[in-house]
């Protein structure tokens, strides 16, 4: 990039904010770096290492320390925060975001390599960032999505029975009865989704009920090879395990490590039915809860609409986030979605609960 003549007062404010913001990156990296080891921890330190280059290029055209630099602004105070706090997949899902927003594309002080650099730091934190949501825990997951659905169904629920204009103890039963009915059923579907899926796995499970009788094959036969084949092995990498498990077989120190069930392939790891059931049941329950708060303490009428729309809503933004920084999207516009579908979802009942109230009277 060619840079201009004369550099002005605008460009030399640009060049210290670009100083302050590749401080604050390397700052979150070197601090993500603590909590890893390993090659994450390589990777984070050679992040930061390269922000320096950028941060060294920036200071050499200021002719050194400016006497003033501006303010960190409120996300990379927030990211450096976390990154020493918690060191998380939603930091990196952060850095990850703020790497793809590189203002190097359009800077003519910037050079070439620079804005190279920063299309490669959004990729290489991209990849970090999904090695952490693999290693993620369905758990959290199942939370999110849990406490979301009890939150929009339950909202729904109450908000449509209370047009109709009914006592608030009938609303908060309506709410009570909308939390255990939904609890149970999630829990009650997660059962049996879990065990299902258990069972299907162990029928998929490699039998060693033919390891007896691996002595007695024909070594130059070798049908143990088909086994391999129908394993999803090629014909060569077949015959070359067979061969190594019938040696084992014969071996005169008895059979080793190349037993038949010794090469079952891998499953996924699929967690108790039971503790899936109680977890769904506690995420839609937590999420149920909230809208009837209001009519569990005594409030009525509007104020306590009101109260359960602020409640949910804030909520709602909340899980819409969460899942937006999981799945490496902006956050914001993920929890305002979130907000709109939920809302969308107990207008309806609510006019519906206008409708009949009205009809009824």
């Amino acid at each position: 990039m060619s840079s201009p003549a004369v550099p002005t007062a605008a460009d030399r404010r640009r060049w210290a904010r670009y100083l302050v913001d590749e401080r604050a990156e390397a700052r979150v990296y070197r601090e993500l770096a603590t909590r890893r080891d390993g090659e994450e921890r390589d990777i984070l330190l050679a992040l930061a290492e390269a922000e320096g280059r950028h941060e060294a290029h920036w200071l050499e055209l200021l002719d050194g320390e400016p006497e003033r630099l501006p303010h960190r602004g409120f996300g990379a105070v927030l990211l450096a925060w976390m990154a020493r706090r918690f060191g998380s997949i939603f930091v990196l899902a952060l850095a990850q975001n703020a790497e793809s927003r590189s203002p190097y594309d359009d800077e003519p002080y910037a050079t070439a390599q620079m804005a190279a650099d920063e299309k490669v730091h959004s990729e290489v934190v991209r990849g970090l960032a999904a090695r952490g949501r693999r290693r993620l825990s369905g758990s959290f997951r199942a939370a999110v999505f849990g406490a979301n659905d009890g939150l929009v169904s339950n909202l729904a629920l109450v908000l449509g029975i209370g047009a109709t204009g009914v006592a608030p103890q009938f609303v908060l039963f309506s709410g009570i009865a909308g939390l255990l009915a939904g609890a149970l059923s999630m829990g009650a579907g997660e059962y049996v989704s879990v065990r299902s899926q258990r069972e299907l796995l162990d029928s998929t499970e490699p039998s060693s009920a033919a390891d007896a009788v691996l002595p007695d094959l024909d070594i130059d036969a070798n049908e143990l090879a088909l086994v391999y084949r129908a394993r999803g092995l090629t014909e060569e990498e077949a015959l070359a395990r067979a061969e190594r498990a019938l040696r084992s077989a014969h071996s005169e120190d008895g059979p080793h490590r190349d037993r038949l069930d010794a090469e079952a392939s891998d499953h996924e790891v699929v967690g108790g039915a039971f503790a899936a059931a109680s977890s769904s049941f506690l995420f839609f329950a937590s999420g149920a809860i909230i809208p009837v708060l209001p009519w569990l303490f005594g409030m009525s009428g509007l104020a306590a609409v009101g109260l359960a729309l602020l409640m949910v809503g804030l909520a709602l933004l909340a899980t819409g986030a969460a899942v937006g920084l999981l799945s490496g999207a902006p956050p914001l516009r993920r929890g305002i979605r979130q907000l709109a579908i939920g809302f969308g979802a107990a207008a309806v009942t609510y006019v519906l609960g206008l409708v009949f109230g009205v009809s009824m009277g």
